[in-house]
């Protein structure tokens, strides 16, 4: 099994240099109407403009038809659209647009209450978005904005995504020399916030793709976290002892979290950003520390390091968006929940399992009311479980490689993004 660290230095697939260096023939449009193959090769330009007045005899005696790619018989059953990186347009320009402007596939849903969350039936589309396994996939958290959605990979980019109107790249951004471990939304959907494996935390603006901040950690990132009261604050981890809290506005830190641990998985804000909780390796029983530790924001001291006795480690966390309750993956192939408030008591009643996990950072989430929670699992499917009871309501089989993320529109009913080791994202209506 591949491991985080393999593409902590990978370059780009020779593969894909020469397939970008060889000539692509396109189609060119006339003013007449006619179609016409061309191609960057001097032969073929040659070749085509002895045939062109052929070519204009038929394009004026009927209208041009549409040109329509051939699909084998046994794949005319699908509507999925898929887009590889030679078919998909990923030029900025191309739809820029759509990265501050409401889409016309969001509007209609904007303003209503949220109902019972639905679950996905089919496949929208599938797209070939990185040249690594993608780590985390989130939509825009503002609702006019929620078409928006965003990708990390260890490929050294994210990307955002119309992730509801066919699947096409707005943006890549490049803000790190090392894989990106982990990114999120900042609150007012303008901002990005990223973590990598080259020791820096980055925020970048949206829409010019440009870096605002870049923070030095001195260790690997692998999560990052907004503090919801003040998102300019946020926490820092990875393969340290130390957690750190940044103001990006100066570029200093803050304030430093010590753990008697080698590795943070995870950081999740809890009431508001008055305290936090840090998923750790620490899965000793000789350790002094526990894999989950709350800590007092401002005072950096622990609250509470003995939330979760059992042997896991919780590879993420997630809150719930209305209950005083988060979410902690385990790498035991459940889902643990826990009270939001002191002293943090585990759920023993309300456990989801039916997912395997095996090594793999595979992340869970609510929709947006709550009551259906998502996972994604090693062996490439997609669960879904009622809040409430805990029983399974869904199985989708997704991906052929291990889905390490899904995610379920925030406004849009079913709609889910998913995505896999090997860089592929799908959407699900």
């Amino acid at each position: 099994m591949a491991s985080l660290v393999d593409y902590e230095d990978s370059d780009s697939d020779p593969d894909q240099e020469r397939l970008s260096a060889a000539p692509q023939p396109h189609l060119e449009l006339y003013n007449d109407g006619a179609l016409i193959m061309s191609s960057s090769s001097s032969s073929s330009s040659s070749s085509a403009a002895q045939s062109s007045s052929g070519c204009m005899k038929r394009a004026q005696q009927q209208p041009p038809a549409a040109v329509r790619p051939y699909i084998p018989k046994r794949q005319r059953v699908s509507t999925a659209v898929v887009q590889t990186p030679e078919t998909l347009d990923t030029r900025p320009s191309a739809g820029a647009h759509l990265l501050s402007e409401v889409s016309e596939r969001v509007r209609p849903f904007l303003g209503r209450k949220h109902g019972r969350a639905e679950l996905p039936r089919r496949l929208q589309c599938c797209v070939q978005a990185h040249q690594g396994p993608v780590n985390t996939l989130q939509w825009s958290p503002v609702d006019h904005l929620s078409h928006l959605l965003l990708s990390a990979s260890m490929d050294k980019t994210c990307k955002v995504w119309d992730g509801v109107g066919g699947g096409r790249c707005l943006q890549t951004y490049s803000a790190h020399r090392g894989a990106v471990r982990d990114a999120c939304w900042l609150p007012c959907g303008r901002r990005l916030l990223s973590g990598s494996f080259d020791g820096t935390a980055a925020l970048t603006d949206v829409e010019t793709g440009q870096t605002v901040a870049q923070m030095e950690n001195g260790f690997k990132v692998t999560c990052v976290a907004p503090r919801p009261s003040d998102p300019d604050v946020f926490l820092s981890g990875g393969f340290s002892s130390e957690v750190k809290a940044w103001d990006a506005r100066c570029r200093k830190v803050l304030r430093v979290y010590k753990a008697a641990v080698q590795q943070t998985l995870d950081v999740l804000f809890l009431s508001g950003g008055r305290e936090f909780v840090s998923s750790t390796d620490a899965v000793s029983r000789d350790s002094a520390e526990r894999t989950l530790i709350a800590w007092d924001f401002e005072k950096t001291a622990k609250l509470s390091n003995q939330i979760f006795h059992e042997r896991y480690t919780c590879p993420s966390l997630s809150a719930h968006p209305l209950d005083d309750s988060f979410i902690a993956q385990t790498n035991g192939g459940y889902i643990a929940l826990f009270s939001s408030q002191r002293p943090y008591r585990m759920n023993k009643r309300r456990r989801y399992e039916g997912h395997k996990v095996e090594g793999f950072a595979v992340h869970c989430g609510f929709s947006a009311d709550g009551s259906v929670l998502v996972s994604g699992s090693s062996t490439g499917s997609v669960h879904f479980y009622d809040y409430q009871s805990s029983r399974s309501l869904k199985t989708l089989d997704a991906h052929e490689h291990a889905c390490v993320c899904a995610a379920l529109h925030p406004v849009i009913p079913a709609v889910t993004a998913t995505c896999d080791w090997t860089g592929e994202i799908k959407i699900w209506t």
